[in-house]
């Protein structure tokens, strides 16, 4: 049994608008809908649950509704953190499925990629996409820099997929800021993170560039 936890608690601070991001438009429909979407294609039988501020239920309801959207997917409410609402997600999963964690700010989700990762983790108990940095990089040293060789780091993206039973019991540990995505979250006991090559289409929404990249991605097809 396949699941998705789509963690959307973004605000459109960096996005300079007052709408949340993850309900801005992309190509017509919001972009929270781009992920679901994703999810539902690849496996119509698939547990999906959507965590979200719970202000925020209201309009996305209205949002469905104006849509037309008919995915069936449960409402969580959001945590303090991003720790807090994957873990009250987990907490209405079974021990014996597959769970995804997806960023709902990443709309660009394929279904090749999907795929990659589910068949990893069922074979490996962990699938983490990964892209290679392309660019220079430097790391700040108190007062001095240095550079370093960029073939030794990779971009972590989202979604990342688990064995629940032992996703649980990773989140069953006390939150540390330390846990900045769910790979970190569940090496903390001592498991192990399996690497896949990522999509480099899959970006995440931030800033209003990103939301025209993502434009003209899905307007070429990809």
């Amino acid at each position: 049994m396949k699941a998705a936890i789509i963690v959307a608690g973004g605000s459109g601070t960096r996005m300079n608008s007052p709408t949340p991001k993850q309900f801005l438009p992309l190509q017509g429909i919001p972009v929270l809908m781009h992920s679901l979407t994703s999810f539902y294609r690849f496996d119509p039988s698939i547990r999906l649950l959507l965590a979200l501020p719970e202000h925020l239920f209201d309009a996305w309801q209205e949002l469905q509704n104006k849509y037309g959207t008919s995915i069936p997917h449960k409402l969580i409410p959001g945590g303090e953190t991003r720790f807090h609402s994957v873990y009250n997600c987990l907490q209405h999963l079974d021990k014996e499925e597959l769970v995804a964690i997806h960023d709902g700010a990443r709309p660009l989700l394929s279904q090749d990629l999907i795929h990659r990762l589910y068949t990893t983790a069922e074979n490996e108990g962990s699938a983490v996409p990964v892209v290679p940095v392309d660019e220079s990089m430097r790391v700040l040293e108190r007062s001095s820099n240095k550079p370093v060789d960029r073939s030794l780091f990779r971009i972590v993206q989202t979604p990342q997929v688990f064995l629940t039973s032992l996703l649980q019991q990773a989140y069953s540990q006390p939150y540390s800021p330390f846990f900045t995505d769910d790979a970190t979250v569940f090496e903390s006991i001592g498991k192990p993170i399996h690497l896949v090559e990522g999509d480099p289409a899959n970006i995440k929404i931030t800033h209003p560039v990103d939301l025209m990249i993502a434009e003209a991605l899905l307007s070429a097809g990809i």
